[in-house]
């Protein structure tokens, strides 16, 4: 059992990683759950009210920065509500539509699909896309670090209690 829980928690730690930069997986929340796994494999017992709080607040700050960064990349970048949207589609939907490159081309064709669509010229619509990009890669950077903050905080508790 300790085997298939240390599997489990890692393997959750995997996913959230990976889920940085593939949308369509659960990224911080495999984190979060793969707490609760080692819990209920181990113990409970070495997580305290702290440990809660401070994971807790990691994740909250994680979700509202995820959108937040990825909008203000096309915002910065003097896009619309709309395009901000369309971006956000084109992440989720892009990778489906076209494997290869849907993560770097959804989120770029939707920005610009949504400036177009409120009849901004081609030259303006491409750099409210590319400043989608700029958010998408920040929001990533952003993700990796506060994930990988969480997993360090994770490890260092179960060490040090």
């Amino acid at each position: 059992m300790v085997v298939l829980g240390w599997f489990l928690v890692i393997a959750l730690f995997a996913i959230g990683m990976a889920g940085t930069v593939y949308p369509i997986l659960p990224g911080v929340l495999a984190v979060y759950f793969a707490f609760f796994v080692y819990g209920w494999f181990f113990s409970f017992e070495s997580f305290g009210v702290f440990f809660w709080i401070i994971q807790t607040l990691i994740v909250v700050v994680l979700l509202v920065a995820d959108y937040a960064v990825g909008a203000w990349g096309v915002k910065k970048f003097g896009g619309s509500k709309l395009s901000m949207w369309l971006s956000t589609i084109g992440i989720i939907i892009g990778p489906f539509v076209i494997p290869a490159f849907g993560l770097i081309l959804g989120p770029l064709i939707g920005a610009m699909i949504g400036e177009l669509l409120r009849g901004e010229s081609l030259t303006k619509a491409f750099n409210v896309g590319i400043g989608s990009l700029v958010g998408l890669f920040t929001s990533i950077v952003v993700k990796v670090a506060l994930q990988l903050t969480m997993i360090v905080v994770f490890i260092i508790w179960i060490v040090a209690f």
